[in-house]
């Protein structure tokens, strides 16, 4: 059979070549296109399940509301394994399914057993499932943050505006100085141009010359180009307060909306409430109890239908609205006017019992970016999504909506991106890549010298790594999982990069010798059939030998779990590779042999290069050497082969080695309480 291909390849010779070209060419297109990570498919399917259960204590948690989440769960089909973790007020279960089972199986799978739990659990508490998310799934951390003016003082927005007003602060504590800004670039505050304005009057407050208007909340007006402007001066708080509403309404939104994002969790800013501090001493002076606060409260924010009205031949429906609107000091106001408890003799507002305020929400934990205030997020993306790709269409998304923000908002999306790690290994894995192509191109030079031999021996590299690239696009359309350009089939690829040579310079040495041997005769044979004949004579050894080398690498396919899907691909990478070459040197080698070495110069010449001579002098020596001292030989191996056994059993054991990702996590352990 490969008798066969040789000869149908040199009888169809440009038929071989011309489609070399194009799978060279389509080949070199789909490795562009290809998914880029920095591992394998590592995506078990799992499912986590997220269930809050407010007031309850930590045992409280586990008996209530774990446990029985856990018995329903152990069973189902598909199962593994089933862990949680339980604290105060709240449980985190995963569960972790067979590597065959599909996410959106395993998902009604866990929905269903959920279900069953109807009246099991106590009274207003609901399992959520979190979205489908990767293992390797934190791919960007960002950072939203008011930045500082360029004079290092605090920045207000003036209205909906590119203008900012910046507070500088007099270190005596006299009057602080004021300048307004047109924010050209918000990043570059070189870019930034100052705007003469006049008319500048404080409100709301008699001592806004010497102190920091954000202490007060204050507010002020003034001119700008012949236009009057209002200025509100936001605590400190309330800064807070705002940046976090603008993550949760208008930033994470759009994050969401990218195709490929699972989730985008937050931490920091302060988490605006309207609440209600009730005075215990109001309450028993007029009556009133906590539930008549809390059932007054729910029964005026809502929205009723009252029916029809009919007027002739038109219907109009009839609508009573409650509902707090979303302007903040209206509804402070109407909140304050909210009837409690209404008799006879007279109503008890709201107001009268309790004190109502905007504040912040409780928080555990805070975020903050190049030393100021801020809110941190964290995207994952989810599972089988191009991690490059996807952290691109992200910072497109954070720029859009850092644009649509005052100017002194600043969202930093690099505080970090796995995108530059994977870039980072691809490119270190790549450069091996190609400092081992060089080392051949210079050996094989070295020792044929002869560019014609060089030139054929080296197209098997390119062939080679473009037939795997259309192999792993093959094996994507058959099982459904494309593979992915990682550090692991890179690996693959860099360990055969010796080998991807070695089926074709051992037949392009035999070819180059036959020739040589026959211009010597005194009646040379066609050159087709010395080509033919050459390629034919190697061709038992070549196969046994690239047979043995893949048989090395088949244990790796017996690994299961995680192991078998991190190194499967390098040991498929490797095996399609070496395969590969195989067939380029059955068909390739042979017509290129055919095209351009009988007219080489070199096929006329009776002696080898000068370091090949000295090569097979030294080879010479060596076997000589062995075979009159066998026995010392021998031994000295297995003293090698004992001394290497010994290191092997000392080595350390670790499951992947250690990362430079450039960056420095820090944890602080603060003591109990």
């Amino acid at each position: 059979m490969l008798n066969a291909i040789i000869r149908f390849s040199l009888r169809y010779r440009m038929l071989v070549v011309v489609i070399s070209l194009a799978m060279l060419i389509y080949g070199s297109y789909l490795a562009t296109t290809m998914p880029i990570d920095v591992f394998p498919d590592l995506d078990r399917p799992r499912v986590i399940i997220i269930t809050e259960s407010p007031g309850l204590a930590t045992e409280e948690v586990e008996t209530l509301v774990t446990q029985p989440i856990e018995i329903a769960l152990l069973g189902a089909n598909g199962v593994t394994a089933v862990r949680s973790q339980t604290t105060a007020g709240l449980n985190v279960i995963y569960i972790e399914f067979d590597w065959a089972t599909e996410i959106r199986a395993a998902r009604q799978t866990v929905q269903e057993r959920l279900s069953s739990l109807e009246g099991v659990l106590p009274a207003g508490i609901t399992p959520q499932m979190t979205p489908p998310s990767s293992i390797m799934g934190q791919i960007v951390v960002a950072g939203i943050y008011r930045q500082q003016g360029p004079n290092g003082g605090e920045l207000t927005a003036i209205d909906k505006t590119d203008y900012l007003m910046e507070v500088i602060e007099a270190d005596d504590g006299t009057k602080s100085q004021v300048i307004v800004w047109r924010a050209v670039d918000r990043r570059l505050h070189e870019t930034w141009e100052e705007v003469p304005h006049t008319d500048l009057r404080w409100l709301d407050s008699q001592k806004l010359d010497t102190a920091r208007p954000q202490d007060s909340g204050t507010r002020a007006t003034l001119k700008i180009d012949g236009r009057d402007f209002e200025v509100d001066f936001l605590t400190d708080q309330q800064r807070l307060m705002a940046l976090r509403t603008m993550s949760d309404w208008v930033i994470r939104p759009r994050i969401l909306k990218v195709t490929g994002v699972a989730e985008v969790f937050q931490m920091g800013g302060d988490r605006k409430q309207y609440q209600i501090l009730v005075d215990p001493t109001a309450l028993l002076e007029y009556e009133v109890s906590l539930q008549d606060v809390e059932k007054a409260l729910q029964e005026s924010n809502i929205n009723t239908s009252g029916g029809f009205a009919i007027t002739g031949e038109t219907e109009r429906p009839v609508r009573i609205l409650g509902r707090l609107g979303p302007d903040a000091r209206v509804v402070l106001e109407d909140l304050r006017n909210v009837p409690v408890k209404v008799n006879e003799r007279r109503t008890i507002l709201l107001n009268q019992v309790a004190r109502v305020t905007e504040g912040p929400q409780f928080k555990r934990g805070d975020g903050s970016i190049n030393g100021r205030p801020g809110v941190v997020f964290t995207v994952v993306k989810q599972p089988h999504v191009d991690t490059r790709e996807l952290t691109d269409n992200v910072a497109v998304a954070f720029a859009e909506a850092e644009a649509s923000l005052p100017a002194d908002i600043i969202i930093n999306s690099e505080l970090f991106r796995l995108k530059n790690f994977i870039d980072r290994g691809i490119f270190n894995v790549g450069e091996a890549l190609v400092i081992g192509a060089v080392l051949v191109l210079i050996v094989l030079f070295l020792f044929l010298l002869n560019f014609r031999t060089t030139f054929i021996t080296l197209t098997a590299i390119p062939l080679s790594l473009v037939i795997t690239t259309l192999v792993f696009r093959l094996i994507g359309h058959l099982t459904g999982s494309e593979l992915s350009i990682n550090v692991m089939t890179l690996g693959g690829l860099a360990v055969a990069m010796g080998e991807l040579v070695d089926d074709a310079i051992v037949d392009v040495e035999n070819i180059f010798r036959r020739l040589k041997e026959n211009n010597a005769l005194g009646e040379p044979k066609p050159s087709l059939q010395v080509v033919y004949e050459a390629s034919k004579e190697i061709r038992s050894a070549i196969v046994f030998g690239t047979a043995v080398v893949i048989l090395v690498f088949l244990p790796l396919f017996a690994l299961s779990g995680v192991e078998g899907r991190l190194f499967a691909p390098l040991g498929v990478a490797y095996i399609v590779s070496i395969l590969a070459s195989l067939l380029v040197s059955l068909t390739v080698t042979p017509v290129l042999s055919y095209y351009l070495l009988p007219q080489s110069k070199a096929t006329h010449q009776e002696q080898d290069g000068p370091l090949l001579r000295a090569m097979k002098w030294m080879a010479s020596f060596l076997i000589r050497f062995s075979m009159a001292r066998p026995v010392l030989l021998l031994l000295a191996t297995w003293i090698g082969v004992g001394i290497a056994g010994w290191q092997f059993a000392h080595l350390g054991r670790n499951f992947l080695p250690q990362f430079d990702e450039r960056s420095v996590q820090v944890n602080v352990s603060l003591p109990s309480g």
